[in-house]
């Protein structure tokens, strides 16, 4: 019984999810399927989003640390504005989100987009790797294609599934807590960090196309994370890491600089 039980497992679990693609491939070819978990909508993760969101801008607030550099803030709307000009290339109702840009004050080498296209920058990573306009356009851009292929909401689909999965072979196996942690830790390194990856690599892609549209050198994703790798000494190996590693994202950028390049040719 449990050996059947066992063998069933997987089809119950890709029948609570459904296969979407949440983007078109655009001249870079992100084309994977993505599954999704059925009962967890876009709207969903975006109001869990815009919560978590409206929290750092009020801690940031509270330390006065939001939107402090008017000049850097200036500088992030206008590089914004011409990249989400150009979203509907890869998802025509990303038009009409309510997309904004905030800049925190901070030391820390980071930018992110939420779900619902709400951007956020430190200035860390802006002033100390001494980013020009195009450099800051394929950060910002590999972001907002993060939310545009809706990674988040496939990351908690992914969790959700791997978190389910592994409690009930954990209970018809009799297993122990040592156990299934190790269950757990077989699941992460075997199957939810691979998919990070992957995302991570179609973000740099897409972001790499909408930069170019939107009249940004390609070259400047190569040049980008160079300062990011010399910037992150002693990263760990790419098979433990959530990103690859800097010398194939570099590799693999530089492979597709020349898909772009007549879009960027035209948007200049």
């Amino acid at each position: 019984m449990r050996i059947r039980l066992l063998c069933c497992l997987p089809f119950m679990l890709l029948a609570s999810c459904e296969s979407v693609n949440t983007t078109q491939g655009g001249a870079v070819g992100v084309d994977r399927s993505q599954y999704m978990f059925s009962a967890l909508s876009s709207a969903e993760v975006d109001q869990m989003a815009a919560e978590s969101y409206n929290e750092m801008l009020a801690e940031a607030k509270a330390a006065k640390a939001l939107n402090t550099d008017a000049a850097m803030l200036k500088r992030l709307h206008r590089i914004a504005d011409r990249l989400v000009k150009e979203v509907d290339h890869f998802r025509p109702d990303a038009t009409s989100w309510n997309w904004e840009v905030n800049l925190i004050k901070s030391d820390e080498l980071n930018a992110s987009c939420m779900p619902g296209g709400k951007i956020i920058f430190f200035t860390g990573i802006v002033d100390k790797l001494q980013l020009s306009d195009d450099e800051i356009a394929q950060i910002m851009g590999h972001e907002i294609a993060h939310a545009l292929r809706e990674h988040g909401r496939e990351a908690i689909s992914r969790a959700y599934t791997t978190q389910v999965g592994t409690q009930v072979i954990g209970s018809l196996l009799g297993l122990g807590d040592g156990a299934r942690q190790a269950a757990d830790m077989a699941v992460q390194y075997g199957l939810t960090l691979p998919n990070s990856r992957s995302n991570e690599t179609e973000a740099d892609l897409i972001g790499l196309e909408l930069a170019a549209r939107a009249g940004y050198k390609p070259e400047a994703a190569v040049t980008l994370w160079q300062k990011m790798a010399s910037a992150a000494q002693g990263e760990p190996p790419a098979f433990m890491s959530t990103h690859p590693s800097s010398s194939g994202r570099i590799q693999n950028l530089q492979s597709n600089i020349p898909k772009v390049q007549s879009l960027y040719e035209a948007a200049k």
